[in-house]
């Protein structure tokens, strides 16, 4: 079975009409003046995408890493705005597209959020809509680093179960409530001296993921997820100790479809010795870029409004995974890069195509 699981109230009636009425008011529409719609406004979305949200299964829940991308114009939002104007009113139109369901706030992995700031999240959203949040790199990165990404010294906090409670589980709960999803702990790429000691990272993480207060009371579909940056984390001799680190702390593995990473099929053996529970995936860069290619993918791919690099393989695969798991009752959080292949709402629908068409052969 594991084989081939991875594999308000309504709105008031119009008055009735009359001739008289229905003249006045002609009358009045051409004498005003043309008015300017302002704001944010969801974009005409054809009857197949909405027909598509529908045949998806209502424990997955697909977005993208952030939404403030003018070049989603017709995909999501009408009309041209600003990235400002996205961040501060992009949300809420964001979130009534048929397929996304989730959205990641990659903005916490710089610096920390609070309660406060993720209320505000919260409140721009329906209450089935479930968000991915990053982990600070304050507890996540062994290295303090420089404006240029440069390691410079040890980061004395890494992995500290006191700041990860602090400055991200608990402001995270507290804020989003209910509608918290997978928050994720992504592990930057650790110095050569630690991959070396991975088992002793192992039990540094293990004592971090015990430490975090429990998600369920305030959020039932929350979990903790580990994405990892280095590959000698899923090596034979390491990984049943990853595996036993996140199933004592009812922690998961977060898939991360990156180029530093192996590919999926190899990355899927951890869920399966995890199992049963939830799926949680970033796919965040196409490989054709290599490992440190996020340059080269936004000069390439701006204003991502189009897909430059299709992935037919890796569609095919991740989507067996998500049907696997949604129809046998887990919930899944995926989350799509506009790296992974140049315009994530595009990605999105060709993947939430290839989920609904295998759903309705299991």
């Amino acid at each position: 079975m594991q084989d081939d699981l991875f594999g308000g109230p309504p709105a008031a009636p119009p008055p009735p009409y009359s001739a008289a009425a229905g003249k006045e008011a002609s009358d009045a529409t051409a004498a005003a003046p043309a008015r300017r719609r302002t704001g944010v406004h969801p974009a005409a979305w054809d009857e197949a995408l909405i027909a598509l949200g529908r045949a998806l299964p209502p424990r997955l829940r697909l977005g993208t890493s952030s939404w403030t991308y003018p070049g989603w114009k017709g995909l999501v939002w009408e009309g041209e705005h600003s990235e400002s104007m996205l961040s501060k009113h992009g949300l809420p139109v964001y979130a009534q597209h048929p397929l996304l369901r989730t959205v990641s706030i990659d903005r916490s992995f710089y610096r920390p959020l609070t309660a406060e700031q993720y209320a505000r999240y919260a409140a721009q959203v329906p209450g089935d809509f479930r968000f991915v949040v990053k982990a600070p790199s304050l507890v996540t990165d062994a290295l303090v680093r420089s404006e240029d990404g440069r390691g410079k010294q040890p980061n004395s906090a890494f992995l500290s179960p006191e700041l990860a409670a602090q400055e991200f589980v608990e402001p995270a709960l507290e804020g989003l409530g209910g509608r918290a999803g997978a928050l994720v702990f992504q592990l930057s790429p650790l110095p050569p001296a630690m991959l070396q000691r991975l088992p002793e990272v192992i039990e540094r993480l293990a004592a971090m993921l015990r430490a975090q207060p429990p998600l369920a009371p305030t959020a039932p579909d929350a979990v903790l997820a580990v994405e990892v940056r280095d590959p000698e984390w899923l090596a034979p001799e390491v990984l049943p100790l990853l595996a036993d680190a996140l199933r004592a702390s009812g922690a998961t593995y977060c898939l991360g479809l990156h180029a530093r990473m192996p590919a999926l099929a190899d990355q899927l053996p951890l869920l399966r010795m995890l199992w049963p529970g939830p799926l949680v995936c970033r796919w965040n860069l196409h490989p054709i870029h290599g490992m440190y290619g996020y340059e080269d993918a936004e000069k390439l791919y701006a204003p991502y409004d189009r897909i430059h690099h299709p992935d037919p393989d890796l569609h095919a695969e991740l989507a067996r995974a998500i049907a696997g798991v949604t129809q046998r009752g887990q919930n899944a959080y995926v989350t799509i890069s506009n790296h992974a292949e140049g315009c994530a709402p595009l990605t999105i629908r060709t993947l939430a195509e290839q989920v609904a068409a295998r759903i309705e052969l299991l």
